[in-house]
């Protein structure tokens, strides 16, 4: 027990005599050491200012639990204001208004569309992009290894390990794991309409999608020559994967300056479950179907104008689709370690799972 005349406790000063126990997270000053104290907060440097935009509706994970867990970043260190978002486009505003209030960093709690509404406005600028997770295929958390469970996430946020990544344009529209026409697009597509998220809605509309999907004619225009082929579909893929751990580029580097463009042949029934199979993974560069071109830019045509999907949301635009990679634009928070086991390839009974 203390006689108090002064402490410091949840980022507040509090005057008087009080009789308390000593916590972990207080700061305990008395008359004796009052002086001292006072010169160390002199010299505490001046914390760094964070937004965290949390979209409550993102997936299927519920965020109730978010703001509490959000008290383990370091008040001595951090400014924290936290944001929920209250409609489609609202996570833009609010990271252009922290942009425009020079904060040091803004962290999204949300899914790949959260991810990409919130990022695109902090490209070619000094804030830092933190990411905790919680939509339903998380395809940029997951290529950068930032794990799913919420407090994971946070730690790696508190590490402070800053990596400088790529991101794609298309059209004029900014995107950071995938791109592209086909199949995927359709599927996308199909989310516009419906307000239940998941990865049963998800392989619902991939089912519903295959059974009526025609292939079309393309054509791809880059530095290496010109492609012109009916295609399954056509991904450009800055990160090597959609979202759920399903690899569509298993060799993409999000900090090279190029994106792998694959173009998947026409599938009949007989060959999903292998595709399916080795794109769950990492072995979709087995598949005879499949044809990469590495390259930094490019432009496809089509037979018409319709839809393209971003970072799994659909958008309509025309006929010839100009793509580009912008070579490390973007400053993500990120582990300093990679787990091994991270890195290594499931085994063939795992991947028929995760498939079913």
């Amino acid at each position: 027990m203390f006689d108090i005349t002064l402490f410091y406790y949840k980022n507040r000063f509090c005057y008087g005599k009080f009789n308390i126990f000593v916590y972990s997270e207080q700061i305990i000053v008395t008359k004796e050491n009052l002086s001292k104290f006072r010169e160390t907060r002199m010299d505490t440097p001046e914390k760094k200012r964070v937004y965290v935009i949390i979209n409550p509706v993102s997936g299927t994970k519920s965020k109730k639990s978010i703001p509490q867990k959000l008290l383990a970043i370091d008040a001595l260190k951090y400014d924290v204001h936290m944001i929920m978002t209250r409609y489609e486009g609202h996570a833009t505003q609010i990271a252009l208004e922290a942009v425009n209030d020079k904060v040091d960093c803004v962290i999204a709690v949300g899914g790949d569309g959260t991810i990409n509404e919130v990022a695109k406005v902090l490209v070619n600028t000094d804030v830092v992009f933190g990411i905790i997770p919680s939509g339903s295929g998380n395809g940029l958390a997951r290529d950068l290894y930032i794990p799913m469970n919420y407090d994971k996430a946070i730690e790696i946020i508190q590490q402070g390990n800053v990596k400088r990544i790529d991101y794609g344009v298309a059209n004029g529209n900014i995107f950071f794991c995938t791109c592209g026409v086909g199949f995927d697009a359709q599927v996308s597509e199909k989310a516009l309409t419906q307000t239940s998220r998941g990865k049963l809605m998800y392989a619902k509309n991939m089912v519903s999608t295959f059974y009526k999907f025609k292939p079309e004619k393309y054509k791809i225009e880059s530095a290496d020559g010109v492609f012109e082929e009916e295609a399954f579909l056509i991904t450009c893929a800055n990160a090597s994967q959609y979202g759920n751990n399903a690899y569509i580029a298993p060799q993409a580097d999000i900090q090279d300056g190029k994106m792998n463009i694959s173009i998947l042949k026409p599938l009949s029934v007989a060959n999903v479950p292998q595709t399916a199979i080795q794109m769950f993974s990492r072995n979709l560069g087995n598949n005879s179907k499949l044809i990469e071109i590495l390259t930094p830019e490019a432009t496809i045509f089509r037979e018409k104008e319709g839809v393209m999907h971003l970072d799994g949301n659909a958008i309509y635009t025309g006929s010839e689709i100009h793509v580009k990679i912008i070579h490390q634009g973007l400053n993500v928070l990120v582990p300093r370690e990679v787990p091994k086991s991270k890195l290594k390839k499931d085994a063939f009974i795992t991947n028929i799972t995760r498939w079913i």
